[in-house]
């Protein structure tokens, strides 16, 4: 053979894709305790992987702190021992980016895809006097600090600006909100068990197994209509105010690793996502799929960035 064609086989090698496999083992790391919704994911996610037999050698870490930041720089700074870990995220990661809450952005690291839609969910105790999201204006427009909301985050987040913005919808003053935030979901959920709030605004898939089982009742959610796996749930726009709001939930990993990682990765998510046993772990969850990788789930979380940036700016909870 010529050094020529040598070259030319060499050049055109180089250029194919590279041949993606599944991961021999998945490391999550969860920026948040126990009991939330990047929690519930994350272990979701790794239940699937090892059903489906995709992945033999699954682990799970939980590292709460900074509004998610803790875990975020960890990643960053031990990016070399991080061969095979995969940080859950979703829509926080922007919204505190943008706040500040720390100095990362989805630019430090590598996105590496998405994998279900969360809609959030305003949920009471099943004793509560409020039965719909018409009682709950009523209430605030009467005195809003009667109505102490619970979220498992920072305020300003998701969880706080979602209900926030269903409040203007309804004429009332954002800006009078009494947000209690929590260190994660299931802290949150407490929250309302015990008295110490009214109400919570979380990610349905966060409330749906306490509302299964009768200790709290969601009166709304943000879907556009009901869901085909929870048809019992009303959403916000049947009740008068077409608020429609899903929060992605995904997974990134650190920056320098071989590039064959990451194609092997993005293969053994969306490998996956077409499974029965993630099936069954989506519907038990009320999760809506949503499947975007790579290029294309860099380029929506821009979009988000804009989009949320300026939702946040009209409600007050960032500067202009």
């Amino acid at each position: 053979m010529t050094r020529l064609c040598c070259t030319l086989l060499l050049l055109l090698s180089s250029a194919l894709p590279l041949k993606a496999e599944v991961l021999p083992e998945v490391h999550f790391l969860i920026p948040a305790g126990p009991g939330g919704g990047w929690d519930g994911t994350a272990r979701g996610v790794g239940e699937a992987m090892v059903k489906s037999h995709l992945v033999d050698d699954v682990s799970f870490e939980n590292l709460s702190g900074g509004g998610g930041g803790r875990a975020i720089a960890k990643l960053i700074e031990t990016a070399d021992r991080q061969q095979y870990t995969l940080l859950i995220s979703s829509t926080p990661m922007v919204v505190r980016s943008l706040q500040k809450v720390f100095p990362q952005s989805f630019r430090d690291l590598v996105p590496v895809a998405t994998v279900i839609a969360d809609y959030s969910a305003f949920v009471v105790p099943s004793d509560s006097p409020l039965q719909n999201f018409a009682d709950v204006v009523a209430q605030f427009a009467s005195d809003p600090r009667s109505v102490k909301v619970a979220g498992g985050s920072v305020k300003g987040s998701t969880d706080h600006f979602i209900f926030a913005k269903a409040i203007e919808m309804a004429g009332g003053d954002p800006r009078k909100v009494v947000y209690i935030p929590y260190d994660g979901g299931g802290k949150a959920m407490a929250g309302i068990l015990s008295g110490e709030t009214q109400l919570l605004s979380t990610g349905l898939s966060e409330a749906i197994d306490m509302a299964r089982a009768g200790e709290a009742r969601v009166i709304a959610i943000t879907a556009p209509a009901r869901l085909p796996d929870a048809p019992e749930l009303p959403t916000l726009t049947e009740q008068g105010y077409a608020l429609e709001f899903a929060n992605w939930r995904g997974f990134f990993a650190a920056k320098g690793l071989p590039a064959q990682r990451y194609a092997d990765m993005q293969e053994t998510i969306a490998r996956l996502l077409a499974t029965p046993e993630f099936e069954a772990v989506r519907k038990r969850n009320g999760w809506t799929l949503l499947h975007r990788e790579g290029t294309d789930f860099y380029q929506f979380l821009e979009q988000q960035e804009q989009e949320v940036g300026q939702l946040m700016r009209n409600l007050g909870f960032l500067r202009p």
